[in-house]
C-alpha cells in the first residue's frame, strides 16, 4: 500500500505543477473596449472551443477534476 501512495502523491504533484502551468498560460477575461464595438463576435470569439484557448479551458477543469479526486484519495487512510 506504501507503493501506491507514493505514486499518487508523485501524480498529485505533477497535476499541481502542470494545473499552475496551464493557468497561467491562459488569457485575461478583460475584453477592454473591444467589447463595446463587438469585436468579440469575430471567428475567433465564436470557435473558441476549437481555439488554443478553449483546449487550456478543457484543461485546466480535467486537471482541477483530477487535482480534486486526488486530493481525497490521498486523505483517506489506507
Amino acid at each position: 500500500m506504501e507503493i501506491l501512495r507514493i505514486i499518487l502523491t508523485v501524480l498529485f504533484a505533477l497535476d499541481c505543477v502542470a494545473l499552475t502551468v496551464v493557468v497561467l498560460m491562459q488569457e485575461g477575461k478583460q475584453q477592454g473596449l473591444g467589447a463595446i464595438a463587438g469585436a468579440a463576435d469575430t471567428y475567433w470569439g465564436k470557435n473558441k472551443g476549437r481555439s488554443m484557448e478553449g483546449k487550456l479551458i478543457t484543461a485546466t477543469k480535467v486537471m482541477a477534476a483530477l487535482f480534486f479526486i486526488l486530493a481525497a484519495v490521498l486523505n483517506m487512510s489506507f
